[in-house]
């Protein structure tokens, strides 16, 4: 389709300039990406050169990869893989790195993270071993970002039953382990049953939001499964211990 009053120039086709607009770069850096190979070829035309909504999606591409700590070089041969497709792989990026649970961090002090922990006072050393373990993130001096606050709280009402601080992080640490496990078995489950059988059919262009929304349903399923599985196990745990405590109580 092409523009009215605009001689042979397609509807969405852009200037290096109006370009560099949409994706809030600069001309310089869309130039240093295709020089790299980043960011496929305009329409040459008259001398010049034209971009169009795919150059949009592969600058948007690039930008959330790098926000995510990939090289040039690994975004390059992810992009060469993108075939056309900067937008679907765009999509799937971004539904990637949505956070399976929405939790919106807090900002606490260290004496108000101390308190909460039931602690006298400010423990750096708890402070360091939460914060290896992904439950909290240093800001400054005084202030800690809590990533998962539930986590946080859970630690409050287990000091209020008498468990110390470092017994819980011990269990935390027990949690992590066995979360990343069950991740990974999610993860190798969804490859095998979405993304291999699409991989292997070329990734028709239609089945990619499929792919998407196979994600994001991804996210309730594991999320319910493992709840429904650990309340189970927890529940079979704590009838066996109470049962051996209580039968050791009568024999004395």
């Amino acid at each position: 389709m092409y523009l009215p009053g605009v001689s042979g120039l397609a509807e969405g086709q852009m200037t290096i300039d109006e370009l560099a607009r949409r994706s809030g770069m600069t001309v310089r850096n869309i130039r240093a990406h295709q020089s790299r190979g980043l960011l496929h070829p305009p329409e040459v035309r008259a001398r010049t050169g034209y971009y169009d909504e795919d150059h949009v999606a592969r600058l948007e591409l690039i930008q959330d990869l790098q926000a995510q700590g990939f090289n040039l070089e690994s975004i390059r041969r992810l992009v060469e893989s993108a075939a056309g497709h900067s937008a679907d792989i765009l999509g799937l990026t971004r539904a990637l790195m949505t956070p399976f649970e929405e939790e919106e961090p807090e900002i606490v002090t260290r004496a108000e993270l101390a308190a909460r922990a039931g602690l006298p006072g400010p423990d750096d050393r708890l402070a360091r071993r939460a914060e290896k373990l992904g439950l909290l993130r240093v800001l400054d001096e005084d202030r800690y970002e809590l990533l998962s606050p539930r986590l946080i709280a859970a630690a409050s009402e287990l000091a209020k039953l008498g468990v110390p601080a470092e017994r819980y992080l011990a269990v935390a640490a027990d949690l992590k382990r066995h979360s990343e496990g069950v991740a990974r078995s999610f993860v190798k489950l969804f490859l095998a049953g979405v993304w291999h059988p699409f991989d292997k059919a070329g990734r028709p262009e239609e089945d990619w939001p499929k792919i998407v929304e196979g994600i994001e349903r991804l996210r309730p399923l594991a999320s319910e499964a493992l709840l429904a599985m650990f309340q189970l196990t927890m529940t079979r745990a704590a009838e066996e211990a109470f049962g051996r405590e209580l039968a050791r109580g009568a024999k004395r």
